[in-house]
């Protein structure tokens, strides 16, 4: 009698796996997405295999050797790369098989070399997804996954009637991701409002700007001390990854009572209604992460009837070759555009008044009693 090979995976070894919390769905998962790939590789080498026959056998035409390059990006977006690789394999031979029944003139050199680059292309792509560990286009989703809640967490909460808000977020390069955002909560009367910029811009700066307005966001609200929160987080990450600066306003809405805290940032600007004068806030403070006791100096006020605070990043001041204080005046002197059509309506033209000219992330953030 022939005695049976021992399992890979000793039985009471298998019956400990088991047991642990979330592996056998795991499992089962991983054990699916292998066989979806062996059977769209196979069902590909075989589309592939049977393109070079028609085009050889029966028509150069109807069954053109391009369709190849269909079936190569298919593979480059939907494959692992090993089976990549042996799909490129069946293409090679369906190409071969094609040019040594027609001849080589008919696959033509132009052919070849577009295959080959697809190819390449089809390998870097398997290459991308392998390292993220998604199939497909999901990469792609979790991208806009990402920005649409950047967008959402970047939103003022509902305000009362007699109150009124603005935000305009304008990335460099029209890009979907920056390095300017902003994290705002609201509890009964109280919101706080925290505008960050981080060093960079576009898409080279949204990453980090990703991961922090996540953290920003959970500690806004949750601490007394929101900056000096934010400078410890900064200062205990390791490596030097370019500075951070970001501006805290602490509003009552009840009573119009606010405190501002800033930490490197560009200066809060108020509207006073009665002067018809825009003020210079005095608040100030080190960037975030240099230190690690941030010192602020902040600014307190309150805003009555037809009051604003204007709250911006760099990106609408800094140009090079200008002086900031000249950026600043520049800003404040096209803030009187405001006042003609509204708050509201004058935010965004601002925004591209100032942006104009040079390619910056730029972030804008108005807060009014009409």
């Amino acid at each position: 009698m022939s005695s049976r090979p021992a399992p890979l995976i000793p039985p009471r070894v298998r019956a400990a796996l088991v047991r642990v919390p979330g592996l056998v769905p795991v499992v089962r998962f991983v054990r699916r997405a292998l066989a979806r790939d062996r059977n769209l590789l196979s069902t590909l080498v075989v589309v592939a295999l049977v393109i070079g026959f028609l085009a050889a056998e029966v028509s150069n035409e109807w069954f053109s050797p391009s369709l190849l390059i269909l079936v190569t990006l298919v593979g480059g977006l939907q494959l692992r790369l090993a089976s990549l690789v042996k799909l490129l394999v069946g293409v090679g031979v369906a190409l071969a098989y094609v040019a040594a029944n027609l001849g080589a003139g008919r696959v033509g050199l132009g052919l070849t070399v577009t295959i080959a680059f697809t190819a390449v292309l089809a390998v870097l792509m398997a290459r991308t997804r392998g390292k993220l560990g998604v199939q497909g286009l999901r990469g792609d989703a979790m991208l806009l996954e990402l920005r649409d809640r950047l967008r959402s967490q970047g939103e003022l909460p509902p305000l009362p009637k007699d109150w009124g808000g603005k935000v305009v977020l304008k990335q460099a390069g029209g890009s979907s991701f920056g390095g300017d955002f902003l994290v705002s909560m609201r509890d009964g009367d109280s919101v706080e409002i925290a505008l960050v910029d981080v060093s960079g811009k576009g898409v080279d700066a949204g990453t980090r700007a990703l991961l922090l307005s996540g953290t920003f966001g959970g500690l806004l609200g949750s601490v007394d001390d929101f900056l000096p929160a934010c400078n410890a987080y900064l200062h205990r990450q390791r490596g030097d990854e370019g500075f951070v600066t970001a501006v805290h306003v602490r509003l009552d809405l009840a009573t119009g009572d606010y405190t501002i805290t800033s930490a490197g940032h560009p200066p809060v600007v108020k509207f006073d209604a009665g002067t018809g004068n825009w003020q210079v806030a005095s608040a100030k403070g080190v960037v975030l992460g240099v230190v690690p006791d941030l010192h602020c100096e902040p600014d307190s006020g309150t805003l009555r009837k037809g009051d604003a605070l204007l709250l911006f990043t760099d990106g609408l001041i800094e140009q090079p070759g200008r002086d900031i204080d000249a950026g600043l005046d520049r800003l404040l002197g096209e803030a009187e555009r405001l006042l003609p059509s509204g708050f509201r309506d004058g935010a965004r033209a601002l925004v591209n008044a100032m942006s104009s000219g040079h390619n910056d992330d730029c972030a804008l953030v108005l807060i009014w009693r009409p």
